[in-house]
């Protein structure tokens, strides 16, 4: 048991008080047993002995640096607190993953497809990623799902360790972009056909016509682009 600051009540079992202390101290300037002191105190006789043992012993027992000596042994022993997830303040990571989030990405998506791309080889698996960002396997989970989806990252098996392994290869762009442009493709379809089921007389029928329209050429425009830059990234 360590005796240090804590209990003021001198319970059983708690830790020495100073007070409990100054009591220790006038018993044995009264020559008293460390069974007595113990009985007097409420405390088994291996904690009175061990006090005393620790600390100068029955001759040279001082209440007083007795208890600083084991409120210093209390915070040298304390465990260090654990380390903060996430790069360091300041770093070229935090600024990206900072950059990541002001766009609307997840921060926790965000480290793990930055953690991808600083691999040496692009390929990570869950557990990896989990023990590297110190995060749950539910996190990691979550966010190579996303990452997926969004053509981000792709997912490969690997057949001898029958596990997934997650990879960013030099079009995970390339495919970033087509996924999203398809994406808000569709909506642009979908803004046009609502246009014409309301009828296209009408403001409202006008209003999702015309923004169907404009996201419709975009997005062709985008995926042309896209496909004639793509060489790029070979």
């Amino acid at each position: 048991m360590n005796e240090g600051e804590g209990n003021t009540g001198g319970m059983p079992g708690g830790r020495l008080t100073q007070q409990d202390r100054q009591r220790i101290a006038t018993g044995l300037a009264d020559g008293l047993s460390y069974a007595e002191i113990a009985r007097r105190l409420g405390r088994p006789t291996s904690t009175i002995s061990r006090e005393i043992g620790r600390n100068g012993g029955p001759g040279g027992y001082r209440p007083q640096q007795a208890h600083q000596a084991t409120v210093r042994r209390a915070r040298r022993d304390a465990p260090a607190p654990s380390a903060v997830a996430g790069p360091p303040p300041g770093s070229m990571e935090e600024e990206i993953i900072e950059m990541a989030v002001r766009t609307g990405l997840p921060r926790m998506i965000a480290r793990v497809h930055l953690d991808l791309l600083l691999s040496e080889d692009g390929r990570r698996t869950a557990a990896e990623l989990t023990r590297r960002l110190k995060v749950s396997p539910a996190s990691v989970s979550m966010s190579v799902n996303y990452l997926v989806q969004h053509g981000f990252v792709r997912r490969e098996r690997d057949p001898r360790r029958r596990r997934d392994v997650y990879v960013v290869d030099n079009e995970a762009w390339y495919h970033s972009i087509v996924t999203s442009t398809r994406q808000t493709l569709e909506a642009a379809r979908v803004s046009m056909a609502a246009a014409e089921t309301v009828g296209l007389d009408g403001p409202v029928g006008q209003r999702l016509a015309r923004g169907g329209a404009f996201l419709e050429r975009v997005s062709l425009d985008m995926m042309e682009s896209a496909d004639r830059w793509r060489a790029l990234l070979a």
